[in-house]
């Protein structure tokens, strides 16, 4: 039977995937006491891994990106790639309600020298763990500009959870 955090995830219409393999030499996750640390996680949505580089072009002039722009499509994916640690946390510890809190994201955004919306993008990952668990859903948090990320993703996403 689901626990609480999959039934939420159900009601959100999001159903978790199989956990993936690491296309290089590393491990998806490691466990250090009640820490667990997981990899960097790509956007492998619904339609396949997400690519693309953002500009300034892409910027939101008011801080609020415009539905269907390049700019909410990559927050999108930031989303995608929180699903997908959450994916690599239940294959650590078996129940995502053994999840006490998300302690930090990282996430890194495709993007030239010209787009500093980079927490704008990240801010699509940050939303759906809150939405997941409430207040345990706040983390600390980095979003940082890279001028490319593996197999041209738009963004990729790596995380620390404490562990009940």
């Amino acid at each position: 039977m689901a626990g609480r955090i999959e039934a939420r995830l159900v009601e959100m219409g999001i159903k978790l995937p199989e956990p993936t393999v690491p296309l290089a030499k590393y491990v998806p996750f490691v466990q250090t006491g009640n820490l667990l640390f997981v990899s960097g996680q790509l956007p492998l949505g619904p339609d396949g891994l997400v690519t693309g580089q953002l500009t300034s072009a892409d910027h939101a002039a008011d801080g609020v990106p415009a539905p269907g722009s390049k700019l909410a499509q990559a927050a999108e994916a930031a989303g995608f790639s929180a699903v997908n640690l959450l994916v690599q946390v239940k294959a650590a510890i078996g129940d995502l309600d053994r999840v006490a809190r998300v302690v930090k994201l990282t996430g890194f955004v495709n993007c030239d020298g010209s787009f500093a919306q980079q927490h704008l993008v990240i801010n699509g990952a940050s939303a759906l763990l809150g939405e997941v668990f409430g207040d345990a859903g706040k983390h600390s948090r980095s979003a940082v500009g890279s001028s490319s990320l593996p197999l041209g993703v738009i963004v990729e996403i790596e995380g620390i959870f404490e562990i009940a």
